[in-house]
């Protein structure tokens, strides 16, 4: 499957392509002579061979196997209603917002988790290897360290003990990090399991809000009416039982008559403001542009909120770990500083 930015800037480049009046298999055309990466190559030929069949764009991409379900759906959606250009752009900024959000998530979990794994190692080098050397030389001079740096320090020695056990603990531990990186199967189900359990709570279901309302806007710009395009964001994105129970809700109230502002309000899928945001967008017609807008103005709180948490986590980390190396050295060196007082 491709990569965000890779489907970003397909469907970009197809969106200008086709709005410039060129049918779809000479723009492939133009995209592959421009491409220069081998994969992107076999890409796009995978596109022309079912386009030289006689296949639609659509089925073009779905016979390929290298594009998403959802993108080909709505690409075909498109076709049927004469709306391919409007779809193929909504899809660019679909999968744009996408990938910045992937790299948001990445620089809030993975920076943080390195600097706490530094600085954990710089404590273990101090507890283990460091305050044995103080303890030798307080033994020289007839005294002893203090009763919590000597705790630290037979820690420290049971930690050595136990590094045969704690490395092969860790190791298990990467290896399975690296078979949910690395095998589909498994990170679907480390990702399903996630979100079963986590969908719909803090920065998930803001998430998961924003996915939701980003796939119903390209629906609607697609052709597709409130239902149909509300049943197809549901479907997309109902990967925890919390939203699954809203999306019921919400498909309830738009059965019994409710407008779809009044259903996501009642739901609560939305905010307040989002939805009085739809509800101007049901009055003028406009429900497609309105989404489009609530979808990149909340992308912009996620970004902002991810970045918040980064700023907090880092001064945090550095504060905690500077008390404790600090509390560490001070309690071998303030008996050091008071025998050589006394000696003086």
């Amino acid at each position: 499957m491709l990569t965000n930015m890779y489907l970003h800037m397909f469907c970009s480049e197809l969106y200008m392509i086709l709005n410039a009046g060129i049918v779809a298999k000479n723009g492939i055309l133009m995209m592959q002579d421009d491409e220069n990466d081998k994969d992107g190559k076999t890409v796009l030929d995978a596109v022309l061979k079912g386009l030289d069949n006689n296949l639609t764009l659509s089925e073009s991409l779905e016979e390929s196997k290298y594009f998403p379900q959802y993108m080909t759906k709505m690409i075909a959606i498109g076709e049927k209603t004469g709306r391919v250009c409007e779809t193929l752009k909504s899809l660019s900024e679909h999968y744009e917002r996408r990938e910045k959000l992937a790299l948001s998530i990445k620089r809030a979990t993975i920076y943080p988790a390195v600097m706490l794994a530094m600085m954990i190692a710089v404590i273990i080098i101090l507890v283990v290897r460091v305050l044995p050397i103080f303890n030798d030389v307080f033994e020289r001079i007839g005294t002893r360290m203090s009763p919590f740096a000597t705790r630290l320090m037979e820690f420290g020695i049971w930690f050595r003990g136990a590094s045969v056990t704690i490395a092969v603990i860790l190791f298990i531990l990467f290896a399975l990090a690296l078979l949910i990186y690395a095998v589909p199967a498994f990170k679907k189900s480390a990702i399903a399991f996630v979100k079963n359990n986590f969908g719909d709570s803090r920065i998930f279901g803001k998430i998961a809000s924003f996915q939701f309302i980003s796939s119903m806007s390209i629906a609607i710009s697609s052709g597709l009416n409130t239902e149909e395009a509300f049943d197809m964001a549901a479907s997309l994105n109902s990967d925890s039982k919390a939203l699954a129970e809203k999306y019921a809700a919400c498909k309830s109230a738009l059965d019994s008559g409710k407008k779809l502002s009044d259903a996501l309000k009642e739901s609560a899928i939305l905010s307040a403001r989002d939805c009085r945001m739809i509800s101007l967008g049901e009055q003028s017609g406009t429900v497609d542009s309105a989404m489009a807008e609530i979808a990149r103005r909340n992308d912009a709180k996620i970004q902002d909120e991810l970045t918040a948490l980064v700023g907090r986590i880092e001064p945090n980390l550095v504060i905690v770990t500077s008390v404790i190396i600090g509390v560490i050295l001070l309690s071998v060196m303030l008996p050091l500083m008071g025998i050589m007082t006394s000696i003086g």
